[in-house]
């Protein structure tokens, strides 16, 4: 698709937007539409700052504010001497049980992590019931932002047996090669998918705004005994995650 067609549809659904809110604003919603609706694909280039400013009869500062915007909430992609890109979007096969880490690298992308907690506490009803385990029995908490070429896509609550692993501190920042190296993988498990809404706090770590679409996944793990190894609550933000599943035979 050639860039005065793009431009045009952006056009429409700025012109469709609120017009009391800032123009750069306005923009990156118009933007975010063409993205959401499949007129600009993933990996597409956007048009130039100076199309844009042209076809919607914006100045450049307006366009280069919106853009700037897109960047840094990590909707689009921006090198240096080359066109603003889309990013690309993660696909999850739900069917398939891997780690965050081995979904990004597949895609492409280095994954990442900053850590928001790590404690060993006493299970809360929800974990003790997920994981087989007595009320005063002990997890691994861990929390943290789960990042895909330093942007953050997801927020993830996992709890672990401190049976079955003993620290937090354990090395490295990816969970499932510490399990797999102390003979702990987890082979099959169930997993539950449901919508919702980033509150203010989610918005702040995943650079969105409050309100903003969630995707969250309750994922329980079993290692090849049937022992409940992990119990986790991933809240992915919407616009740069598709789960993927098959159907039929």
């Amino acid at each position: 698709m050639n860039m005065d067609v793009l431009t045009r549809h952006i056009a429409e659904h700025y012109r469709e937007d609120n017009a009391s809110e800032p123009r750069h604003a306005a923009l990156g919603r118009a933007i975010t539409a063409s993205i959401e609706s499949g007129e600009i694909e993933a990996g597409k280039s956007l048009p130039s700052e100076r199309a844009l400013s042209t076809g919607l009869g914006l100045s450049r500062v307006t366009v280069r504010r919106a853009i700037g915007d897109l960047v840094d909430r990590g909707l689009l992609q921006r090198r240096h001497g080359a066109r603003t890109t889309v990013a690309p979007r993660v696909e999850k096969q739900l069917s398939a049980l891997s780690s965050f880490s081995e979904d990004i690298r597949s895609r492409d992308m280095e994954p990442g992590v900053r850590w928001i907690e790590k404690e060993i506490t006493r299970a809360s009803p929800a974990e003790a019931m997920a994981l087989g385990l007595a009320p005063e029995e002990k997890v691994v908490r861990l929390r943290r932002i789960r990042l895909a070429d330093n942007r953050p896509i997801a927020i993830e609550h996992c709890a672990i047996p401190q049976a079955l692993l003993p620290s937090a501190d354990f090395e490295g920042n990816s969970l499932y090669s510490e399990l797999q190296r102390r003979g702990l993988r987890p082979v099959r498990g169930t997993q539950r998918i449901r919508a919702g809404l980033m509150t203010a706090e989610e918005a702040e770590m995943l650079k969105a705004r409050p309100g903003a679409a969630l995707l969250i996944i309750e994922r329980r793990c079993l290692l090849e005994t049937g022992q409940a190894i992990e119990f986790t609550q991933t809240r992915y933000h919407a616009e740069y995650y598709d789960f993927v599943t098959g159907i039929g035979g």
